[in-house]
């Protein structure tokens, strides 16, 4: 049988009858849906068919049929588009919908169906080159095991004109045990608490990296921040490998190329799989990065792990290293040659009164003071210092108008000052940089941070105890953000208010 509401969507069309293979009875639309890439005129719609979205999927090989509706209203009675899009487990049932022909900064609201299933309904808004105001989120770092996503509660009550998530969307490590401990470190007391667990060891396969997504996406707070705004997104590191670069895992000892390669590829597929993406992977790896236009902001998505030159010194001293020579060789880049092409021309381009680069990582630097040495971290911009000079070199040639970068990846708030030598507050600020805190991650380095706080003067706020996410506001005069933070990491229905707010007007 059709439920009403499903054959209420059919009128209007030919009749839709679900095929014998379709009818079960798991629920598909266990993941939710979400949209992203928000342009002008189009906008990807979002679902996957996961009856059993722990054991792979749960759905049958071969091909199969999703119908799909958009619709200018939250009701659902007034239809833009509808159709029919296919799907098969070579691509683990997921699908993806470029939704165009759209008008510019305006609402729809979209629903996918499957046999007698009804997903849930999305809310998504196409960009507005045009609008005085916007308004985006950023966020980051969602460990499953250390905390609940509250703050995505928070952020789908807002609903935001995009939310921007710069990376570590899971975590590729194994189960932890549950319960509470508490650590200290350099005099400060860390309490931390594992609340739920991952579903198995470290994933290293295409099945194991579906099945961690979708345990984070059974997340009701995350499926509700997916359905009311749409998203853009690139991935950090813990999508994959921890600290992996380009070719190369963190640990090349105990990984193989060819078996880092088996590994990367597997995760870049998962992870299109999941997400509101335009393009699936190619042998060449996934498009990530990209140029969105909101209003007065024009917002530079960067990809600063798939062509990134590999970690000079030594990444894996904590909280950062001494600068060694190999640090500063001009050919060391995040982004690789192309894409620093294409963010160059976006900067020489825009007319925008607020120019944002997201970036996975901290843009500003930090230097972390230990021993009366002044240590970097080497895979944060600070460990590719040559790069980050010529794009700010950029900014100051091109005289774009209110550079803003927005990151993550640190587990840690932060706005700072980024001045014309970053190594010299004496030179001129150039740009801001706020670092959104993490979604769930803990913060175990809080503590280098505050003692180094002495050696940043360039930093304005500060805080690596709260978990949380990042509002952006942006009108004709001022880019504001607004540090929001969660009261119990350790509560899914926690509280969750501003802590700091910060305009680049008043800086």
């Amino acid at each position: 049988m059709f439920s009403r509401r499903l054959f209420m969507a059919s009128t209007g069309a030919a009749l839709w009858v679900p095929t014998a293979r379709a009818q079960s009875s798991a629920y598909h639309f266990t993941l939710g849906v979400a949209s992203g890439c928000p342009r002008p005129n189009s906008v990807v719609l979002w679902t996957r068919l996961a009856p059993k979205p722990l054991q792979g999927g749960g759905m049958p090989a071969g091909l199969t049929q999703v119908r799909y509706r958009l619709c200018s209203d939250a009701a659902m009675r007034r239809t833009v588009q509808d159709g029919y899009v296919p799907t098969s487990d070579a691509k683990g049932h997921a699908v993806h919908v470029l939704a165009q022909g759209l008008e510019p900064g305006r609402e729809y609201w979209y629903q996918f169906y499957f046999g007698q299933d009804e997903s849930p309904v999305g809310r998504t808004r196409t960009a507005d080159p045009k609008a005085k105001t916007s308004n985006m989120a950023v966020a980051t770092c969602q460990h499953w095991e250390t905390g609940y996503f509250a703050a995505y509660r928070d952020l789908a009550e807002w609903a935001p004109d995009c939310v921007v998530h710069v990376g570590d969307y899971i975590y590729e490590g194994g189960m932890n045990s549950l319960g509470k401990t508490t650590q200290e470190i350099r005099g400060r007391i860390l309490n931390m608490e594992i609340v739920r667990q991952h579903d198995g060891p470290e994933i290293v396969s295409l099945w194991d990296y579906r099945n961690r997504y979708g345990l984070y996406k059974s997340d009701p707070h995350l499926q509700a921040a997916h359905a009311a705004s749409p998203w853009i997104v690139a991935m950090d590191d813990h999508e994959i490998d921890n600290n992996w670069a380009a070719d190369i895992p963190q640990d090349p000892d105990k990984q193989t190329p060819d078996e880092f390669t088996v590994r990367k590829r597997a995760a870049l597929q998962a992870y299109w799989e999941h997400m509101p993406l335009e393009m699936p992977p190619t042998m060449n790896g996934l498009q990530m990065y990209g140029a969105f236009r909101f209003g007065p902001m024009h917002v530079n998505l960067l990809d600063t792990r798939q062509f990134r030159s590999d970690q000079a010194c030594d990444p894996e001293v904590f909280p950062g290293d001494d600068r060694c020579d190999d640090a500063f060789g001009p050919e060391r880049t995040m982004t690789g040659p192309q894409q620093e092409a294409w963010l160059m021309e976006q900067l020489r381009t825009s007319d925008a009164k607020h120019n944002v680069l997201a970036s996975q990582t901290w843009f500003g630097p930090v230097q972390y003071t230990t021993e009366g040495r002044s240590r970097y971290n080497m895979d944060q911009w600070d460990g590719y210092p040559a790069q980050r000079q010529r794009i700010i070199d950029a900014l100051v040639a091109h005289d774009v108008s209110n550079p803003v970068v927005v990151s993550g990846d640190w587990h840690s708030a932060v706005a700072m000052k980024v001045h014309q030598n970053p190594d010299d507050m004496r030179t001129p600020v150039v740009a801001h940089n706020f670092a959104a805190t993490s979604i769930s991650s803990n913060c175990p380095w809080a503590a280098d941070m505050y003692d180094s706080r002495d050696a940043n003067p360039h930093m304005m706020y500060l805080d690596g105890d709260q978990r949380g996410y990042l509002r952006c506001s942006a009108d004709q005069n001022d880019f504001t953000a607004v540090f929001r933070t969660v009261a119990n990491p350790w509560d899914a229905n926690s509280q969750v208010g501003t802590d700091q707010e910060i305009r680049t007007g008043d800086s």
